[in-house]
């Protein structure tokens, strides 16, 4: 069975809690095997039956509502789809890995909503973004904390939800995972 990593948005913060062996046990019910968490909560390897990312995201985020009453995104990629954002995200290897970030996104915005995100932040601060696919890439330059570029804003003008994580936690995600 091919192994997948889902990235969950606001796990263990603003009252979303979870203990992680009560997911495990939840998702295991399910189908799902190979069950861990990897690098905090809100990042967990998984195999299953092989699925296109989509469908497994919506399986999970039902599995949240239902069995826990949480709602929030969950983002599921292959080792492959992850590797491939990274490779794709224009600003590796310019910046500090905790500053460059992946912002995984529920589906995929159009090229106008990603030019209206860019052209309405312009002049708020330092920070650079670039369209991917199904995510957004952003340099944070040098803090991500002191940042004016929020997840509400970013969701409000891509019209979808998302959830980061920085390329520092994607490189020892993938380092977890399987080769396919």
């Amino acid at each position: 069975m091919p192994q997948y990593v889902a990235f969950l948005g606001s796990i263990n913060v603003g009252g979303n809690r979870l203990l992680m062996e009560d997911l495990r046990a939840a998702l295991i019910y399910e189908d799902f095997e190979g069950v861990e968490t990897v690098v905090a909560s809100g990042n967990i390897l998984f195999r299953h039956e092989d699925r296109p990312t989509p469908g497994l995201s919506q399986k999970l985020a039902f599995i949240l509502r239902e069995e826990f009453d949480i709602n929030t995104v969950v983002v599921v990629r292959s080792r492959q789809e992850v590797l491939a954002a990274m490779a794709q995200n224009p600003f590796a290897g310019e910046n500090d890995d905790k500053f460059v970030h992946v912002q995984w996104l529920e589906r995929q915005p159009s090229a106008e909503q990603f030019a209206d995100l860019i052209d309405s932040f312009a002049g708020r601060g330092g920070e650079r973004m670039a369209a991917g696919t199904g995510a957004l890439h952003i340099d944070f330059g040098e803090s991500v904390g002191k940042s004016k570029l929020t997840g509400p804003f970013i969701e409000r003008k891509l019209a979808t939800r998302g959830t980061a994580r920085n390329l520092r936690s994607l490189q020892r995600i993938v380092d977890k995972m399987e080769q396919e």
